[in-house]
This record gives C-alpha cells, sequence and structure tokens, in this order.
C-alpha cells in the first residue's frame, strides 16, 4: 500500500486524496505539520530533502515529491491521464498553468489570508498576489466558456490539479461571482464519481 505524507489543509496534499478517492485505491496518510516545521525534521528529510508536501512513499520504500508528478504517476493508464498524445499534452498543458500560473498567486494568498497573524508583514503582499490570481482565473474562465472541462478528452488530472486550490480561493479574498464558466465548472468537477470533499 502506498502512503501519502500531507498536510490535509494543503491544496496540493488534497489533489492526491481526490485522484486516490477516484480510483478507488487504498493507501495510508501520515499527516505532517508543516506550520510547526515537522517536513525540516531529519526523518522527513531523509525521504525528500525538499522539506515539503506532499510526498509518496512507494512499498518498496521509494519516494516521489511534487503534487503533479506523483497525479502522473498514480494515474498512469487511467482514464484520468489521456493515452492520445495530443490530449496528454493538453492535460500537461494547463497542469504547468497551475503550478507557474495558478498556484503561486491563489494558494500562497490562501495560505497567508488564513495561516499568518493579521499584522504579519507578507500580508502586504495580498494586493499583488490577487491581481495575479484574477489573470489566472479569467484565463480559466475564457478556457471554459466553450468547454466541460479543460482537456478535450474530457475529466482528467487538469481538473483536479486545478480544483485543489480554486475551490478555496474564497478563503484569499478571491470572489468567484463573476466567473461563470468557472463556478460552473467546479460543480461539475463535484458531480463526478469518487468525488471527496477536503477535509480541512
Amino acid at each position: 500500500m502506498h502512503t501519502v505524507y500531507g498536510m490535509s489543509a494543503s491544496g496540493n496534499c488534497y489533489k492526491l486524496q481526490l485522484l486516490l478517492a477516484q480510483l478507488g485505491q487504498p493507501y495510508a496518510w501520515v499527516e505532517v505539520d508543516i506550520l510547526n516545521g515537522e517536513s525540516r525534521q531529519a526523518e522527513f528529510l531523509a525521504k525528500n530533502p525538499n522539506g515539503r508536501v506532499p510526498l509518496l512513499e512507494l512499498e518498496d520504500g521509494r519516494c516521489l515529491p511534487e503534487s503533479n508528478a506523483i497525479l502522473c504517476y498514480l494515474a498512469e493508464g487511467s482514464d484520468y491521464s489521456p493515452s492520445d498524445p495530443w490530449h496528454r499534452a493538453q492535460m500537461l498543458q494547463w497542469m504547468f498553468f497551475e503550478q507557474y500560473s495558478h498556484e503561486p498567486y491563489i494558494a500562497v494568498a490562501r495560505f497567508i489570508s488564513r495561516f499568518l497573524p493579521a499584522d504579519h508583514p507578507r500580508r502586504a503582499e495580498l494586493p499583488r498576489l490577487l491581481e495575479h490570481g484574477h489573470q489566472a482565473l479569467a484565463v480559466m474562465e475564457q478556457h471554459l466558456a466553450d468547454r466541460i472541462f479543460f482537456a478535450d478528452s474530457g475529466y482528467s488530472l487538469a481538473d483536479i490539479a486545478l480544483f485543489a486550490y480554486t475551490q478555496n480561493a474564497h478563503e484569499a479574498g478571491f470572489d468567484l461571482s463573476a466567473y461563470r464558466a468557472l463556478r460552473s465548472w467546479l460543480d461539475r468537477v463535484r458531480s463526478q464519481p469518487g468525488f471527496v470533499a477536503q477535509q480541512a
């Protein structure tokens, strides 16, 4: 059985919980409190020197970090990872978009808003993060205006990756009321077989 090291409040970790639930694949979950430095302890750093979650540990002891790499590994051969080269490239395009144009703004704004004190100096970053986050949401809205999911093949890892932080963007101060297509897509993801809500 695979073991997943993660923090339940993390969207990057929730991605794996959602995919594993939809695959119907059992796994062991090890909660890692990154806010209290548990991912920086020697035992964890031996598994992932980058000191971040999530981390997938296979039964043979091999460890794989980085949420989207883990998604690709777990979904290999399933309907969530298209075999057609074009559809697979579309999926990967949006997974790269999530990590470079979406997560650095929406997830970081959520972290600052939810976990840092009201007087923390990093709160000065929020206006810039909100501006760039809305730019990413606008790109998603435009793409979804005439599409059901992000890849033409249907529901895929691209949707799982982007759903994780978009679904709780309001916690970062993002108002999604103007994003009609985006909100409809969120509902479609929630209606997928095996869907599980984030627990924290």
